[in-house]
């Protein structure tokens, strides 16, 4: 079968790489194109890669508004190199801002969906949760409490244990011991502390002088900041400057490996973190307008992804006025080597490990994808469901408009919820014709695409002959609607039973001028 995935960040190609691997154990036939990294290409072929994630990967709000263009050319892109390969399943792995987009006209066009690790919606921007509803055929979760949260919206997901797992049993039997990795950094004898202060700008700027800070209040531990390699080092060294803090980069694992505890950002990396058995302090910093904005737009009560699969607090979190190195010092000083909270720590985590399903989650997931696809509707069936929902929805925005541009021409407030705005002239470029009779050319309201249910509204006119009959310019009245009725409900129209609004009361006089 063909599979198109699409990562757009570095987690997504190390998680869309192992889920590559698991499906061609369960399809040795499959054939691949994709949105991705250099793992996913290791896998699936350069050739068959459309583009590298570090081409699509734009991060807050500033950095989204000043890529605009560039972002819906990419998203162009992707839709029509989508069609062109007439996939089987597309994949989205992750990175929801794009990959919801790319679901939503997947499922427009009968292209079958798996949403593979899902958008964090149970911590901000839950209203996501309706469209992945709405275009997602199967979702794949990868933690456990996400069990009980989806189900809670009408969805079913497939939780089958944590890809981290995989990646980190992986990378465990490369991993150089504690002397070569000191020889290879340049580290003395003492024992490690890692620093991971994330891998986006924003994050280390507003992290890292705290996590240096801790440095000199325990000189008898080696304290080494885990960099990448897409960030220029002078971010990181204007505040390594006058400190005893070493940096090794794209050394994450390798560094985590080595280390007795670690101060960490909020993020993946505190899963990892704890998978790999190494007690932490999580700390998150941020703009004070972020944190005023934390009770509205954060609907958990845990930033550390720890103590969200626990349900409480395992690990110490330390949030913006909270974190200053006094309470960093303390609660970095329970967790290392004999210190009060270190075993209470390490048995958490073997609870943590019981909880996430074990090894061989990335394999489990591809045989779910699999079997789900040789066994579900074939594509030209979907794609004609899907055209008629498509169409359905369509008709409903029209008709829904046409109803509020009749209430406005007829003189009515628009429902609640609804915005007052002047009908269009012409919608659509047509205007339809309302005539007695059904010569050529004819065409009564009730059979237009709207509906017809009311008469008045923007692109309708009436034909010469019926206006002259009509002494408002509209239908000719019928006389059986009596010479009292008030025209705000409209006269009925006798010739298709529409009523047409009006401004004055029927009279006789009116009637019969």
């Amino acid at each position: 079968m063909k599979y198109y995935l699409i990562a757009g960040e570095a987690s997504g190609d190390l998680h869309g790489s192992n889920l590559m691997r698991g499906l061609l154990k369960s399809d040795p036939a499959a054939r691949f194109r994709f949105w991705g990294g250099d793992r996913m290409a290791e896998v699936g072929g350069a050739e068959n890669r459309v583009r590298d994630y570090r081409e699509t990967s734009f991060f807050g709000i500033v950095g989204v508004l000043r890529n605009l263009r560039t972002i819906s050319r990419q998203l162009r892109e992707c839709r029509e190199d989508v069609l062109r390969y007439a996939p089987d399943v597309l994949i989205l792995v992750d990175y929801p801002g794009f990959n919801m987009k790319m679901a939503r006209f997947a499922k427009e066009h009968g292209i079958r969906t798996f949403y593979y690790i899902a958008p964090k919606v149970w911590a901000w921007r839950e209203w996501r949760v309706k469209a992945i509803r709405r275009y997602v055929d199967r979702l794949y979760i990868i933690f456990p409490f996400e069990r009980d949260y989806f189900p809670r919206h009408g969805i079913t997901p497939v939780f089958e244990g944590n890809p981290l797992l995989d990646a980190i049993a992986a990378r465990s039997a490369t991993l150089p011991s504690r002397e070569e990795f000191g020889r290879a950094n340049g580290l003395d004898e003492r024992p490690v502390v890692a620093l991971v202060a994330g891998s986006r700008r924003g994050e280390i700027e507003a992290n890292l002088p705290l996590m240096c800070a801790l440095a000199p209040r325990f000189p008898h531990y080696q304290f080494v900041v885990t960099g990448v390699s897409w960030l220029d080092r002078g971010l990181y060294d204007r505040h390594l400057a006058g400190t005893d803090v070493r940096m090794v980069v794209d050394q994450t694992y390798e560094t985590l490996r080595n280390a007795v505890a670690a101060v960490v950002t909020s993020g993946t990396a505190t899963l990892e973190t704890a998978l790999m058995r190494i007690p932490e302090v999580v700390v998150y910093r941020t703009v004070w307008w972020q944190v005023w904005l934390r009770p509205y737009v954060l609907k958990v009560p845990f930033i550390s992804l720890v103590n969200l699969n626990l349900g409480r607090e395992a690990v110490r979190e330390l949030v913006q006025s909270s974190a200053d190195p006094t309470e960093a010092q303390r609660a970095l000083g329970a967790i290392l080597p004999g210190g009060s909270e270190r075993e209470r720590m390490l048995g958490d985590y073997d609870e943590l490990h019981a909880v996430m399903g074990g090894p061989g989650a990335s394999d489990r997931f591809a045989r779910d994808m699999v079997a789900e696809l040789r066994k579900g509707a074939t594509n030209g069936d979907r794609k004609a469901e899907n055209r008629t929902i498509h169409e359905r929805d369509t008709h409903h925005r029209h008709h829904s408009r046409r109803l509020r541009a009749a209430r406005l021409a007829a003189g009515r407030t628009p429902r609640r919820g609804q915005r007052r705005k002047a009908p269009p002239q012409r919608p659509h470029g047509r205007q339809r014709v309302c005539r007695k009779g059904s010569g050529a050319g004819a065409v009564a309201p009730h059979d237009s695409p709207y509906g017809g249910r009311r008469h008045g509204g923007a692109g309708h006119r009436h034909h010469p002959d019926d206006v002259a009959a009509s002494p408002r310019g509209g239908h000719a009245a019928d006389p059986r609607l009596g010479a009292d009725r008030d025209s705000r409900r409209g006269r009925r129209c006798h010739h298709h039973g529409h009523r047409t609004p009006q401004t004055q009361k029927i009279t006789p006089e009116t009637l019969n001028p």
